[in-house]
């Protein structure tokens, strides 16, 4: 019970700790190269990790600390980035993960892994039009937004499916 709550703990820091830094991110560096000749502002991966860590923390903690956790986030935002990226970054994570909960909670009977990766292609979708829309008032960046978090969720579940693998070797 004690490790389970140490992994909520971690699970909900580090999420809440993604949605900050992936603005700070986008206010420091600008666009950076996702690869196939594609741009996404900075935060790009980290949002994408965010994903999963949202994902993680729902499993160990529940669901009203994970909402929680997004307005944490986005008030964190707040104070570290500017009023417009936080703005757009507060409204893509808010819906975002109100979209997600009605993917991942029905599919997480069918598995974590399911689950999450279905998930995460709805937030990835509906997270970058509503940030692209808001930050920037343009979708040109919407093809390097969804390449950069594919990465991470696909990264994310290999490394998942990987331990989940090793433990029950």
């Amino acid at each position: 019970m004690r490790a389970r709550r140490i992994g909520a703990v971690g699970a909900l820091t580090a999420y809440i700790a993604t949605i900050p830094a992936a603005n700070m991110a986008v206010t420091h560096f600008g666009a950076v190269p996702v690869g196939l000749g594609y741009l996404a502002p900075a935060g790009v991966y980290l949002v994408g990790i965010a994903l999963v860590l949202r994902d993680l923390a729902r499993e160990t903690a529940g669901r009203w600390p994970v909402v929680a956790a997004v307005l944490f986030g986005a008030a964190l935002s707040y104070w570290l980035a500017s009023p417009e990226l936080a703005t757009a970054s507060a409204a893509a994570f808010v819906l975002s993960e109100g979209l997600d909960f009605m993917v991942y909670e029905p599919l997480r009977k069918r598995g974590l892994l399911t689950a999450m990766v279905a998930s995460n292609l709805v937030g990835m979708l509906v997270d970058s039009l509503v940030f692209l829309s808001l930050a920037f008032g343009s979708l040109q960046f919407l093809p390097g937004q969804l390449l950069g978090k594919a990465w991470m969720t696909a990264a994310a579940v290999a490394v998942i499916a990987g331990r989940r693998r090793l433990a029950t070797a």
